[in-house]
Parts: C-alpha cells; sequence; structure tokens
C-alpha cells in the first residue's frame, strides 16, 4: 500500500513539474525602446508607450517575443539612414514603473548616475554627458503587438 501512495504521489509531482506556463494576453503593457552603437555616442530612445495585446509569459512574466519588438525599433531606425545598431526593449505591467525604468536608463546616458568615487574639481560627483541622446516620439515610430501562435 505504501508503493502505491509513492508512485501516485510520484506521478503527480512529475504532473506538475511537466505543466507548462501559458501566455497571457495583457490589456495594457508599458514598454519603451532603447538603441545604441558601438561606432558612434548616439543612443536613442523611444517615449513610454502602451501597447495593448502583447503577450506575457504566465510564470516567468517576461514579455514574449521581444526580440520582435526590438527589430521594430532596429527596422525604424534602418529606415531612417541609421545602421548596425543594438535595439533593446524595455517593459512593465504599469505605467509609472516603466517611467521609472525610462528615467533612471536616461540618467545614466546623460551622466547624472551614481558616481561617487570620481568627483569632478566642482566636488560634484556626475560625470560629464558623453552621449548624444535622441528621442523618438510615439508619432514617428509606434510598437505594433505581435500576435504569437498557440
Amino acid at each position: 500500500m505504501k508503493t502505491l501512495k509513492y508512485i501516485v504521489l510520484g506521478v503527480f509531482v512529475c504532473m506538475a513539474t511537466m505543466a507548462t506556463a501559458k501566455p497571457v494576453k495583457m490589456a495594457h503593457l508599458y514598454m519603451f525602446g532603447f538603441s545604441a552603437s558601438f561606432q558612434d555616442s548616439v543612443v536613442y530612445m523611444t517615449d513610454v508607450q502602451d501597447v495593448a495585446g502583447a503577450w506575457m509569459d504566465n510564470k516567468s512574466k517576461f514579455l514574449i517575443s521581444r526580440d520582435n519588438y526590438s527589430y521594430q525599433l532596429k527596422h525604424y531606425l534602418e529606415g531612417i539612414g541609421e545602421k548596425n545598431r543594438v535595439c533593446m526593449v524595455f517593459f512593465a505591467k504599469s505605467k509609472s514603473k516603466a517611467e521609472r525604468q525610462y528615467l533612471k536608463l536616461r540618467k545614466q546616458y546623460l551622466g547624472q548616475g551614481k558616481n561617487k568615487k570620481k568627483k569632478k574639481k566642482n566636488g560634484k560627483g556626475n560625470a560629464p554627458a558623453i552621449y548624444d541622446i535622441k528621442y523618438i516620439s510615439s508619432q514617428d515610430f509606434r510598437f505594433e503587438p505581435v500576435e504569437i501562435a498557440q
């Protein structure tokens, strides 16, 4: 009888670990794009956008097909003559969290990040801005939701 209990318990454990996370279509997912190049000091940032209909993994809470969103930004930049750029997408479920990520990244590339070890002669710990940030408005570029096969 004990052996049967252990077998049944083992089957339940196997079934539980084999369960896959299901993708969930989000009503609102907020994201922004960032692009940099190893060849120059220009970085591009898009506005924080509400992308309705984006898919998120239910278990890991990660954006599904995030590479497709990066490619959307890459193709837009290639269309305006910017080649060989590395594009990334940042996302969050709430607009305020996405905006905090946006401001943190922007601050870092403006040279206003935390830099306690190196101090300039004026006593401020901020490094000079060495990047030229170009902003892409929502009117110029918009992320389109990517449909997935279920």
